[in-house]
């Protein structure tokens, strides 16, 4: 099947007819495109499997990876642009820069409660465990911060995939930065608050992780701190430590 791919590139939008094989990606396209017919197109990638997250970008319309994107599911045209509120370097490479300031202004770290002396691990089967599961699997692609419909009109919002990461260590049980953490969540212009649960983030996330999920604990957490008052979480009991054979 003969595809047409047009590319929003810097200098306009580029039409390119290529033969498609089966199978193919929007990564092998591009490699493609780059080594047969243009060489001077640019984009980012590294794995090609779905774990760098490296290849995100807007593919007809809707944000995915692009070595994870089969060309067979996409018409007889495709077309490419990069990520949205994220300045553009060249092609459909965009800075990410904003992208890890915002992460790294929630701590993203854990950072050990004084007062454990010994390793403190929460077990597979445990409830600590089961609460931040789903959140742990962000290769912050960054494919959730462009599909937020909110950082249209809110650029300083700290996005999906910072508050998610927020709420991992939040609800980890072992980490002495909770009040830090949830005071930079909790800011009226940056923080959840912003968050309107249209769930653009989920839907384009490669790793199925539900950030919205993550934004309405800390919006509860928010709202019990302010009328309940700050309450210091007990250090895990012995029930929580894993011990040989799980």
């Amino acid at each position: 099947m003969q595809v047409t791919v047009r590319v929003e590139r810097s200098t306009g939008t580029a039409s390119y007819s290529v033969d498609t094989k089966a199978q193919q990606t929007v990564l092998d396209v591009l490699f493609y495109i780059q080594n047969e017919l243009d060489e001077t197109l640019s984009f980012r990638c590294s794995c090609r499997v779905g774990m760098c997250g490296s290849c995100g970008m807007v593919i007809n319309g809707k944000e995915g990876l692009a070595c994870r994107t089969g060309l067979d599911r996409l018409g007889p045209v495709v077309t490419l642009q990069p990520m949205r509120h994220q300045g553009r370097i060249k092609d459909l490479v965009v800075d990410m820069g904003d992208f890890f300031s915002k992460y790294e202004a929630v701590r993203p770290y854990l950072t050990p409660r004084p007062e454990v002396q010994d390793p403190i691990v929460a077990s597979p089967r445990s409830k600590l465990r089961e609460a931040i599961d789903l959140g742990l699997e962000c290769i912050s692609c960054g494919l959730c911060l462009s599909a937020c419909d909110v950082m249209t009109a809110v650029p300083e919002f700290l996005g999906p995939a910072a508050l998610n990461r927020a709420y991992n260590l939040i609800a980890d049980v072992r980490d002495d930065a909770r009040d830090r953490r949830l005071a930079v969540v909790g800011q009226a212009r940056s923080g959840v608050w912003q968050c309107h649960t249209h769930m653009s983030c989920v839907e384009v996330c490669p790793k199925n992780i539900a950030p919205t999920r993550a934004i309405a604990q800390l919006k509860q957490k928010l709202i019990v701190r302010r009328f309940m008052g700050h309450r210091e979480r007990p250090i895990p009991k012995l029930q929580y430590i894993v011990k040989e054979g799980g």
